[in-house]
Order: structure tokens, then sequence, then C-alpha cells
């Protein structure tokens, strides 16, 4: 094939890409035109390595996706089905949420019960070799392909962490890992605790299952929720509208023209509101919301309409601040495109895109001891040396520290207080309201 006929290849290429839209405008000259021609051409007749012109053009595309955004990406027949499988609920790996910063692979989050979170990988940590590899300027998709492999093998992960003198090394055994988006748990003297690790078609249904589930636990409406949305990297954004739509009554949201989340991008498509539809599933019983820095993009979605709405309070460490929404543009059956098409706001208004959802009360994620856990229930008269015994009391069990989330986890036993205390005061306003 001679330079010649290489160079119009080119400019066919780019003419078949700018048809695509006839109406979109460009800024595209000839020139540029000229020079991106010249570079496959040159590629072609001098490069040491034979290529392909399937791995040129790929190579092409993901070059344009990558460099646009941090989120941006080309989907190869790998990408794209590891990307159907997630948001299915289940995938071959290590279980990681990732993203590019800086030129390396950031962890936004370790999947529940993952192989990544048991080896204790926290949100925040670097990946900076795997298989003793480095991973600097590694595309996304070639960094989970890297981490991808047979179930029961091993993969190496090196990993940088803020406040370690030296690198830390992960010997992780891959799996299948299946993700079990909601669990539950009726905590002490009837308040409820809903942890969503991932947003995914199923999430909502499940989460309105497990309330109801955990209301007839109890015998009674729950008294308030701790909504665990730690370490959740987000998900679809449909589900992430769904469960804020459950804790908000859409007769008390028109504050803000009861809108739950609204994106706004350059195409009229990215453009959208999404408005409260249904009724409170809590009946106004107060929620907390527990965020940290892997809560990522969907769960900031929740937070930040719940917080707006003052339906809830926000409890944990600054939130990881990805307000953009990406949207999956197929190229064919096998390969699609995922997109950076707008950025979304809350219902106040505010776009967190590298901000972050602010807590209303800091918590710090501190490993709560057994021992702990003990004092920080209430004292009481039967916890004196010495106290007489009441012979024909009853024993109330209640208040006792259980075995569960509450007692193993600072920040929701923290959480679990100030909630207490919302009820404690919401009672005395109803109260206060009936007497006038």
């Amino acid at each position: 094939m001679t330079k010649q006929k290489l160079f119009f290849n080119g400019l066919a290429v780019i003419s078949l890409c700018m048809s695509i839209n006839t109406h979109a405008e460009t800024n595209t000259n000839e020139d540029e035109v000229v020079r991106f021609s010249k570079t496959v051409a040159y590629i072609k007749q001098y490069s040491a390595q034979d290529i392909n012109d399937q791995r040129l053009l790929e190579s092409a595309m993901d070059g344009m996706l990558k460099n646009l955004d941090a989120h941006s990406s080309y989907l190869d027949k790998d990408g794209y089905k590891a990307l159907n499988e997630s948001t299915d609920g289940e995938f071959a790996g290590v279980g990681l949420e990732l993203a590019i910063e800086h030129g390396t692979i950031k962890v936004v989050a370790p999947i529940d019960d993952s192989p990544a979170a048991k080896a204790g990988i926290k949100a925040g940590d670097y990946i900076v070799e795997i298989n003793q590899k480095p991973v600097k300027d590694l595309s996304l998709n070639d960094a989970v392909n890297m981490m991808k492999g047979p179930a029961s093998s091993t993969v190496a992960l090196t990993i940088v962490r803020k406040g370690e003198n030296k690198p830390l090394t992960f010997n992780l055994t891959r799996q299948v890992i299946q993700v079990f988006s909601v669990k539950s748990e009726l905590l002490p003297d009837g308040y409820g605790y809903l942890r969503i690790s991932q947003f995914q078609e199923r999430t909502a249904k499940e989460a309105k299952k497990a309330i109801t589930e955990l209301q007839q636990l109890n015998h009674a409406p729950l008294k308030g929720l701790i909504l665990d949305l730690r370490n959740n990297p987000g998900g679809l954004l449909t589900s992430a509208i769904h469960i804020s739509d459950l804790f908000l009554d859409n007769e008390k949201t028109s504050q803000f023209n009861n809108v739950i989340v609204s994106t706004k991008g350059r195409h009229d498509s990215s453009n959208m509101e999404a408005k409260t539809a249904d009724g409170d599933i809590l009946l106004g019983a107060p929620i907390i919301v527990l965020i940290n820095g892997g809560s990522a993009s969907a769960s900031e979605i929740v937070a930040g309409a719940l917080q707006d709405y003052k339906r809830a309070l926000i409890v944990g460490q600054q939130s990881f601040g990805k307000g953009s929404v990406q949207t999956i543009l197929p190229l064919d059956d096998d390969h699609a495109i995922k997109l950076t098409t707008a950025l979304y706001y809350t219902p106040a208004g505010r776009s967190i895109q590298a901000q972050g959802i602010k807590p209303d009360i800091i918590v710090e994620d501190l490993k709560l001891e057994k021992a702990e856990a003990v004092i920080l229930q209430p004292l009481k008269e039967a916890d004196l040396k010495g106290h007489i015994e009441n012979a024909s009391a009853v024993e109330n069990t209640s208040s006792k520290t259980d075995d569960g989330v509450a007692s193993k986890d600072y920040q929701v036993s923290q959480a679990l207080l100030v909630l207490k205390a919302l009820h404690i005061a919401n009672g005395n306003m109803m109260r206060n309201m009936q007497q006038q």
C-alpha cells in the first residue's frame, strides 16, 4: 500500500466519522485532517512493529476518549462484556471499583465481601503495580484485564496508601464476584440498618422489600433508619433516583419543584430532571446517611437529594466527588464507548463534581473494639457495682450491646446515637404541636 493510498484512506476514515452527524458543528480543518492521515501513513510504513488496521483504529479511538476526561473510554469486546456483567450483579475478578487519576489507577471502593475487601484494600489506595508490572499511564480497561483471570488463580497488587511509609503488596485470589447490593439488619430498640453496596437494576426493589421485612420483624414502624452508602461507587442513575424517591414524600418536596436530580449537558438528550412520585416509606422517621471517600456518583445523588430536602442527616466523611454522567453508546453488538455526556446537580442546584458531599456531622472511621462498644452504651443503675437487685424484674435485653453491625462499626454506632437523638427530638416536636 502506497503512502498516497494510506493518505486518502485516512481522509476517508475522517470523512466517515464526520458524516455520522452532518448537522454537528466542527472546527476540524483540512490541515488537521492531513496531519491525522500522515500519522496513519507513517505508522503503517515505518513502525518497527507490524500493526494491523484494526489495532491502529482501536488505539485511535481509545486515545481520543481517555484524553477527554477520567471516565470516558473505549470498550472493546471484553470491556463491554465486563460492564454488562457488573450491572447485572455477577462478574469475575478481585472486586475493585477503579478510576484513573494522575496517570495511575485509584481505588474508588472495594466491593463488599470481595477478595480485595477481605484483604484490606481501601478506598483512596493507588495501585502502582500489577504482578510487579508498573501501571502508570495504563488505560483503565487494560488494568482491569490484567486483574482478571481464572477463578482461584492469584494476582499481586502493589499499593501506595496515604500514611504508609512504603508500598503495600496484596496477593489476591480471583473469584467470581456476586454482588448482593442490599443488606439489612434490625438494630436494638426498633431502629433499622440498610446497606447498599452498589446501585443495580434490582436495588430499589430489594431495598423496599428489606425495609418492609425490618418493620415486620420489629412488629412496628421503624423509629429510624441508617442508610449506609460507604464505599458505594455508584451504578445505575435510575436506581439512585428510585432509592431517593423511597424516602421523599412528593407532597413535601415543592421547595425544589420535586426534583431529585437533574443533569445538564451539551446535547438536548443529556438534559433531564427526575422528580418525586411516591410517598415516604418511613412516614417521616429520621434517617442517617453514612458516606465516606468511597461513596461516589449514584451514592452522591442519593445523599445530596436527602440532604437538600433536609430529609436525612449526612454522617461520616466527605464523598468522592464524581458528579458526571456517563452514557454507554453501542458501536455494534460487541463494542461501545463510554462517554461523559453531562453533569448532575442536586435539587438545590449544587454540582458536586470534584467537590463531593460534605457530611453534616463528620465521624472518622475508627476501629471499634468490643470493650469500647460497651462503654458507648448509656450507664444505668444496673451497671453499678453493688447495685440492689430487683427480684421481680424481667430481664431487658434490648439495651445490651448486640453482636451486630452497631457493636462492630464505630461510624454505625455513632450514627445510631444521633438517630436516637433525632427520634426523641421528633417525638417532642410532635407532642408540642398536639398541645398547641
